[in-house]
C-alpha cells in the first residue's frame, strides 16, 4: 500500500509515537490530576510535558494555556462557541472544514449571530487579505481562517490577516489543521487569539488528541461542565484554564502519543519536514506533467502548498478514480468533498469532488512518480 492520505492521518507515526502509548499504558495510566499517587503523578507529569512541547512550538508564554481536546473539530467549537455573543459577526472563508462552518451555521440558523463568507479568487483557493478586510463590520468580533484549504492545500494568509485584527481589536482564530507541524506558528508575533490544532496530522501524534490554544484576556465560555480535579468540592465550574475546557479526563495515553510526535518533530523540524514536502511535490508534478484531461487544483510552488495536490479528470468521478487508485493500484487517497462544501462551491467540482493526494514525511520520490504514472493510466482509460 502506498499511503497518500496525510492530511486526513499521518500514517506511518515515528516508532517512538508508538512505544510511547504502550509504555504508557502499561506502566502510569492512572488519571493524571485526580489523586496523589505515584502513577497518577507519573501520568500528570507526562500531560504537562506535552503541553510543554506545545507550547515551544507554538512560541506560546504559560503552556497552561492550552487546553486538550480529543480532535481539532472539538476546539473549533469551543472556540467558535465559546467566544461569541449574541448579535457578533464573524468573517471567515470559503476555503473552510465544516469544523468552522457547522458551528457558525448553528449560531446564525440560532438568531444569535451572522457571518460573512470570503470567496476565493482562483482555482487553487487563494484569500486576498484585503477581501477579509473589506468584510469586517462594526460588530466584527472573530475572524476565522484555516492556515491552509484542506481542499487544495493552499497556504492562505493567516499572518497578515492576523496583523490587522489585532489592529482592528477583533479577535483572530486559526485552524491549524492542515498546518501544525509543516508551517510556523508563532502565537505571539502572528496575533493568534486563539489556535486549534490536531495531534493526529502533522504532529505525528495519535487519534483522539488536540488542542486549543486561548491567549491570555480572551473571554471564553466552557461549552462542557464536569469533573476536573480542582475545586472538587464546588458545583461552579472553574473558570481559569485549562480546567475550564477540560471537563473530564483527557486522553492520557494519547497525549503521551502526542508528546513523542512532539519530540520527534523538534528532533526533525518542520523546516526539514518542508523540505521533504517539497521534492514530494516536485517529483510528482515532474512525472504527471501536463496532461489535457487532468485538472489540478493546488500550487505546483510548494512554497505556496501546505503539501496537497487536488485533482479530477475529465468525465470522471472523484470516487471512481480513488477507487480505481486503492483497488488497481494500491494507492490510498481520499477522494469526495473532503468536508468543506463551500469551496468545492467556489471552486466548481460541486458534481464530481475531488481527488486528494496527501504526502508524508515518510513518503519516497518513487512513490510519487509511481501515483503519477497511476493517475496518467486512469486518464488514458
Amino acid at each position: 500500500m502506498v499511503y497518500l492520505d496525510n492530511a486526513a492521518t499521518t500514517w506511518p507515526k515515528p516508532e517512538s509515537v508508538y512505544s510511547a502509548v504502550y509504555r504508557f499504558m502499561q506502566s502510569s495510566c492512572a488519571n493524571p490530576g485526580r489523586s496523589a499517587h505515584k502513577m497518577a503523578r507519573v501520568s500528570s507529569s507526562t500531560v504537562m510535558k506535552t503541553r510543554e512541547a506545545l507550547a515551544a512550538l507554538f512560541n506560546i508564554q504559560n503552556p497552561l494555556d492550552i487546553a486538550f481536546t480529543g480532535n481539532a473539530t472539538q476546539a473549533l467549537n469551543m472556540a467558535i462557541q465559546g467566544v461569541l455573543r449574541e448579535g457578533d459577526h464573524v468573517v471567515t472563508t470559503a476555503m473552510e472544514h465544516n469544523s468552522v462552518l457547522r458551528p457558525l451555521c448553528h449560531l446564525k440558523r440560532s438568531g444569535l449571530i451572522d457571518y460573512t463568507v470570503v470567496m476565493p479568487y482562483d482555482s487553487c483557493g487563494h484569500i486576498s487579505p484585503s477581501a477579509i478586510a473589506d468584510a469586517i463590520r462594526s460588530n466584527t468580533r472573530l475572524i476565522v481562517m484555516s492556515s491552509a484549504s484542506n481542499v487544495t492545500g493552499t497556504i492562505l494568509p493567516y499572518e497578515e490577516v492576523g496583523r490587522f485584527a489585532s489592529e482592528k481589536g477583533i479577535l483572530f482564530l486559526v485552524d491549524a489543521a492542515q498546518g501544525a507541524g509543516v508551517l510556523d506558528f508563532d502565537v505571539q508575533a502572528m496575533h493568534i487569539s486563539l489556535l486549534a490544532f490536531p495531534g493526529h496530522k502533522g504532529l505525528m501524534g495519535p487519534q483522539g488528541t488536540g488542542g486549543l490554544y486561548v491567549a491570555p484576556g480572551v473571554e471564553i465560555r466552557p461549552i462542557l461542565f464536569g469533573g476536573t480535579g480542582s475545586r472538587s468540592f464546588e458545583t461552579i465550574h472553574p473558570d481559569f484554564m485549562p480546567d475550564m475546557l477540560e471537563a473530564g479526563t483527557v486522553n492520557a495515553p494519547g497525549i503521551a502519543g502526542l508528546g513523542a510526535g512532539l519530540q520527534w518533530l523538534s528532533k526533525v523540524g518542520p523546516e526539514n519536514i518542508r523540505k521533504k514536502k517539497k521534492l514530494l511535490l516536485e517529483a510528482f508534478f515532474d512525472a504527471i506533467g501536463r496532461v489535457p484531461s487532468v485538472r489540478i487544483y493546488s500550487e505546483r510552488d510548494a512554497a505556496m502548498n501546505s503539501g496537497i495536490v487536488s485533482f479530477i479528470i475529465e468525465g470522471m468521478d472523484s470516487s471512481d478514480i480513488g477507487k480505481q487508485l486503492d483497488t488497481k493500484y494500491g494507492i490510498a487517497v481520499r477522494s469526495g468533498f473532503h468536508c468543506a462544501p463551500l469551496a468545492h462551491e467556489a471552486l466548481g467540482t460541486m458534481k464530481t469532488g475531488l481527488v486528494r493526494i496527501s504526502p508524508g514525511f515518510f513518503n519516497t520520490v518513487e512513490e510519487m512518480e509511481y501515483a503519477a504514472r497511476a493517475i496518467r493510466a486512469i486518464a488514458r482509460g
